[in-house]
């Protein structure tokens, strides 16, 4: 599933894409899931805004630690996995947000950023229907200084980058089939166009660290993550870096297969 080549292009450009990550009735039943929590939710908030799913319902918890997810994880980051956060981005056909160009680690408070976003596709991601945009090799870089953006409202951020600051010839679509994901770096350059197909873009996104890195929870952002949970889904923290939520979920919660 994880190749050797995955690792080298994410060592040295900041991404890859894996085709297949999830299939069958793994596959099927996650789908069925989120397509249900992102109706009801959608009533009375974007789609794209349903952040930290798996600390409203332990049901995404178990999505987040199925053993194939797991073990794609591993071949990064190692036997001890930690779920920093994890983020539906749900781009509706024909009324999808944009993302602003930027860089994910600007938003976090860990130290070291050794953190791995895995992006889902719940569907076909595609240049159509807005699909995610990198700019290989940016993870090198360190955070950048980011700005308000123009009009807020037609996008899923209220920051990125600072127009013209980004080489957008350098671009590479992420073009994903349905149940295969991608790997991108914290400090990686990307963002997306918005949805006006009439496809639906919906990715689960899931983020990843190693429990040597530390979760700052005082200092300028503590307002978000002083209480933010941590779980420790594989392995052990043999240094005590961070503190837990408590894992596995309730009893009546059935785990996939």
């Amino acid at each position: 599933m994880i190749t050797d080549r995955h690792v080298t292009q994410y060592r040295n450009e900041g991404y890859t894409i894996v085709e297949r990550l999830l299939e069958g009735p793994d596959l099927e039943e996650m789908t069925a899931y989120i397509d249900a929590f992102v109706s009801e939710q959608s009533k009375t908030r974007r789609p794209e805004h349903l952040d930290r799913p798996h600390v409203e319902d332990r049901r995404f918890l178990e999505f987040c630690s199925h053993p194939r997810i797991l073990d794609a994880v591993e071949a990064f980051i190692g036997p001890n996995i930690v779920l920093f956060s994890s983020h539906i981005i749900c781009k509706a056909r024909g009324d999808g947000l944009a993302v602003p160009w930027h860089q994910d680690a600007v938003y976090w408070p860990l130290e070291p950023m050794n953190v791995i976003t895995l992006w889902l596709a719940i569907d076909d991601s595609t240049v159509e229907n807005g699909c995610m945009r990198v700019i290989p090799g940016t993870h090198t870089l360190g955070p950048m200084e980011h700005v308000d953006i123009e009009r807020p409202e037609t996008k899923v951020l209220h920051r990125g980058l600072p127009p013209g600051s980004v080489d957008e010839s350098k671009a590479v679509d992420c073009v994903i089939p349905r149940g295969g994901c991608s790997f991108h770096a914290p400090y990686l350059i990307h963002g997306s166009a918005p949805n006006t197909s009439p496809h639906r873009r919906c990715g689960y996104t899931m983020r990843f660290m190693p429990p040597e890195t530390r979760l700052i929870r005082e200092g300028p952002l503590e307002k978000w993550f002083k209480h933010h949970p941590l779980f420790l889904l594989r392995g052990r923290d043999a240094g005590g870096v961070n503190t837990y939520a408590a894992w596995p979920p309730a009893p009546c919660a059935r785990p996939l297969a």
